[in-house]
């Protein structure tokens, strides 16, 4: 009997969007088929890559070669599952890190992690590549502008928010323009750049998307309808949302946004799975790209989850897809 793959499951991170990735890796731990790997989770905190053994021994990584010592074995890694939301995990780091030691993970690249968790650049190469997106602004802390100019160059309603990172900390929808100030100074408090983005009217849809057996798959999509003005940090955590999943739409608007999602996927040359989120303009009948998450959140009540069970398949069976995936890499 051949040996199962050992596997290592990171979780935590140096962000504050550790939180979220502590509730995915609850999910994650309780859906990865232990029949079929050995399943080893490291939390990668600023104090350390720590392992904790069943029966409570904390051990940390050997960074040189990215391996653990437990119980006087030494063990290395066939493949690594990124459950880390923010930097490290979603930003291009530790995929850099594994190709430097040849581990492949389940993950985008390098080069698409960094690329993706900068939203003005993903939009500008979505551009470049024929994919509609909204007209945007980029800001950098260190060459301040007038808030009122900032306003004037695009057409209001704006969002305004953190370049880099995640689960929308720090994002403002600004009306008018002597609001603009106060939404920038909040950006800036999470980020050294900011994206001022004018606002697409339409339906919120985000849609999973991943890779088996080298063939790309889209999840059944769902529709987000915000309680509050637009999808925040409490509208996506705090239940002021609601998600329909699948979303209730006329199939040629749903091809339209599997569509653009494959596109999207190929453009960036994804790999794993990644959320990408649309805002459907009814008026001009297209889809625009708002950004891609490259480590989406497998929290229970997250989107990815609900969007697997909605194809039919358990979580089991798509984490185990996603391992193989990137175990076929080796």
């Amino acid at each position: 009997m051949s040996k199962k793959p050992v596997i290592a499951f990171l979780t935590g991170g140096y962000s504050g969007e550790a939180e979220i990735s502590y509730k995915s890796a609850i999910t994650i731990e309780n859906n990865i088929d232990k029949d079929k790997y050995e399943v080893y989770k490291i939390d990668i905190r600023k104090d350390g890559w720590w392992h904790t053994t069943g029966d409570g021994q904390t051990t940390g990584v050997d960074r040189n070669d990215f391996s653990l010592t437990v119980a006087g074995n030494k063990v290395t890694f066939d493949a690594v599952l990124i459950g880390i939301h923010g930097t490290p995990g979603e930003d291009g780091k530790l995929q850099g890190y594994f190709d430097m030691l040849g581990i492949p993970y389940t993950s985008c690249d390098a080069a698409t992690s960094a690329l993706t968790f900068n939203k003005r650049y993903t939009v500008a190469v979505a551009a470049f590549s024929g994919i509609n997106v909204a007209r945007s602004l980029h800001l950098f802390r260190h060459t301040p502008v007038d808030p009122l100019q900032v306003a004037s160059q695009l057409q209001l309603p704006v969002f305004v928010k953190p370049n880099n990172g995640g689960s929308s900390i720090g994002m403002s929808k600004v009306n008018k323009a002597e609001d603009m100030a106060e939404a920038l100074r909040k950006a800036f408090n999470e980020d050294d750049q900011v994206l001022v983005e004018e606002f697409i009217s339409g339906r919120e849809f985000t849609i999973g998307v991943f890779k088996t057996g080298g063939k790309i798959m889209t999840l059944p999509f769902t529709e987000v309808i915000s309680k509050k003005e637009f999808f925040d940090f409490e509208a996506k955590y705090q239940g002021l949302s609601e998600e329909i999943t699948p979303a209730v739409v006329d199939e040629s608007i749903a091809e339209k946004v599997r569509s653009a999602a494959k596109r999207v996927y190929e453009v960036f040359n994804c790999r794993g799975v990644v959320r990408i989120d649309f805002i459907y303009n009814e008026a001009k009948g297209e889809p625009y790209m708002l950004e891609i998450n490259t480590v989406p959140g497998q929290s229970e009540a997250s989107i990815v989850p609900q969007q697997v069970r909605a194809m039919g398949w358990t979580l089991k069976d798509f984490y185990s897809a996603l391992i193989d995936e990137a175990l076929a890499l080796k």
